[in-house]
């Protein structure tokens, strides 16, 4: 059975955030000055689902490899993408801005303290701005593509590049732990088996 929904298209945000809160799992409030907006974040109960939306979102970046004519854009997915997909991968060093602009939408990464937070809207003074197609912006993030291919897509970079060497992809990280893993589970393995053959 088609709903109004599907017969007449995707719902508005409006009406999607709205069904959201009143199902407990978003909370809205005023931003104050200069923003003058509504955002929203995720109640106790939302949060809850932040690992299954993650896994989700970790699953489906293989599909931003290929553009398809309906794809939409998200301007949250900017500040989404880095804080979900991006690791520090060197926490020790010093507070650094990076600003991102993808189809006129602004977000805004701040590594600091080995964690990365991001945010909508515009850095005042960034070390390092990011600007280009979505895909370009997203992709290199989430370490689907590198610089090169990010920069054939149109991606364009100003201030201090080096800075993209801290942004390392949560799938790089996870892949990396996992060979980690087992080459200390082979290393145990090994080590078994010697101290087998060593009884009489």
């Amino acid at each position: 059975m088609r709903t109004g929904e599907d017969r007449q298209g995707s719902a508005p945000l409006s009406t999607r955030l709205k069904e959201l809160e009143g199902a407990g799992l978003i909370t809205r409030e005023d931003a104050p000055p200069p923003v003058a907006t509504v955002l929203y974040k995720l109640s106790e109960t939302g949060l809850a689902l932040e690992p299954v939306l993650k896994a989700l979102g970790l699953w489906g970046l293989r599909f931003m490899a290929d553009e398809r004519p309906d794809d939409a854009f998200q301007a949250q997915w900017l500040a989404y993408a880095p804080a979900w997909f991006t690791t520090d991968a060197d926490p020790d060093a010093p507070p650094a801005v990076i600003q991102l602009i993808a189809s006129d939408e602004l977000a805004v990464i701040e590594l600091r303290g080995g964690r990365i937070h991001t945010r909508l809207g515009r850095a005042t003074d960034p070390d390092l701005v990011l600007e280009g197609p979505p895909r370009a912006v997203l992709g290199l993030l989430t370490g689907v593509i590198d610089i090169e291919i990010a920069s054939q897509l149109g991606l364009s970079t100003s201030g201090r590049r080096d800075l993209l060497a801290r942004l390392r992809p949560v799938a790089q990280s996870r892949a990396r732990a996992d060979a980690e893993q087992a080459a200390a589970d082979g290393r145990g393995r090994a080590d078994n088996a010697a101290r087998s053959s060593e009884v009489p």
